[in-house]
């Protein structure tokens, strides 16, 4: 047992050399921090659309997509899942939604104001006509736009998408991860938070946010892995992206049934069986009450199709080059 004398000399040392790891901590996360903000300073322009100010970004050539990112993302979450159709030979549109890094929130940021947005865009960049892609909380205003605009939706692809099911008691459509409400009000008010959670516990990080069940992120190929860290990584930095995950927080709470039977574009739904979000339900419900939709679903993966990516990529290709 250490002396009174002693036993406070220790306590100092450890706290002083706990003081130092935080500050080499902190360093770190100021450099990643500067990084993130670099990265998404460069790559995109505001477009000043009758909707008001645009994030936009443009990659590729050929037959135009616009890809609609999901939550916590932003023009370069939808480039980035854009890669692969570019390489694949199309031309990737990929925006920031209502409250996303460039692009404002405005007073009315429903699914329904967002689609309209949408079109706007495509007006300012003088596209008629699109395939939409749209993947998870970006699957409202997708709906929206072919629902809005269906002279100007060639194609449509739901992936993972945040959408209706009728439940039991009237419960919301979509599940969540254990522990995802609590990150939401801390880490997700803080960009040093969200950087330490990535750290200190990327577990929790992967099963709450990303919605990937922990034994699938475990036995996940090199690729996989660094897909998810990169994704989590690119959500920093988080406080650019704090309205628009707000926001399409209270639009998936309140998910009403829109008028599938109407929609009438070709589409293709994807979702994974043990997506932690529960989207695999809704996708299958949308799917079948759409009368020109196919659903091709996966047992495991979790929401990022860990272990299908190029499956999930060569069902899109192959269905949007079906259609002209």
């Amino acid at each position: 047992m250490l002396a009174p004398r002693n036993t406070r000399r220790f306590l100092a040392v450890a706290g002083a050399l706990a003081a130092v790891l935080a500050l080499l901590a902190y360093g770190d996360y100021q450099v990643d921090l500067r990084r993130a903000r670099e990265r998404i300073a460069s790559g995109s322009q505001v477009a000043m659309s009758a909707c008001g100010p645009i994030e936009y970004a443009v990659a590729g050539d050929g037959p135009p997509v616009l890809v609609v990112h999901g939550a916590g993302g932003g023009f370069d979450q939808g480039l980035e899942f854009g890669q692969a159709l570019v390489r694949r030979g199309f031309r990737v549109i990929a925006m920031s939604r209502f409250g996303y890094l460039r692009t404002p929130l405005p007073p009315d940021a429903s699914p329904a104001a967002q689609a309209d947005a949408h079109a706007c865009l495509l007006d300012a960049l003088h596209i008629q006509r699109v395939a939409v892609v749209g993947a998870s909380a970006g699957a409202p205003s997708s709906m929206q736009f072919a629902l809005r605009h269906p002279d100007r939706t060639r194609a449509l692809v739901l992936l993972v998408p945040a959408a209706y099911v009728p439940r039991p008691d009237n419960a919301p459509p979509l599940t969540t991860p254990p522990g995802t409400e609590l990150l939401f009000e801390t880490a997700l008010r803080s960009d040093f938070l969200f950087w330490a959670g990535m750290r200190v516990a990327r577990d929790t990080m992967v099963r709450s946010i990303l919605a990937i069940p922990l034994a699938v992120a475990a036995t996940a190929g090199d690729d996989e892995r660094r897909r998810l860290d990169d994704v989590l990584a690119h959500t920093l930095p988080v406080s650019a992206r704090r309205l628009g995950l707000i926001n399409d927080a209270r639009v998936i709470l309140s998910l009403p049934r829109y008028d599938l039977e109407h929609i009438t574009t070709p589409t293709l739904v994807i979702s994974i069986q043990d997506d932690l979000y529960g989207t695999y339900a809704p996708a299958r419900y949308t799917a079948e009450h759409m009368p020109h939709a196919r659903f091709v679903g996966y047992a495991s993966g979790g929401h990022l199709w860990v272990g299908h990516q190029r499956d999930v990529t060569d069902e899109i290709v192959g269905f949007l080059n079906s259609k002209g």
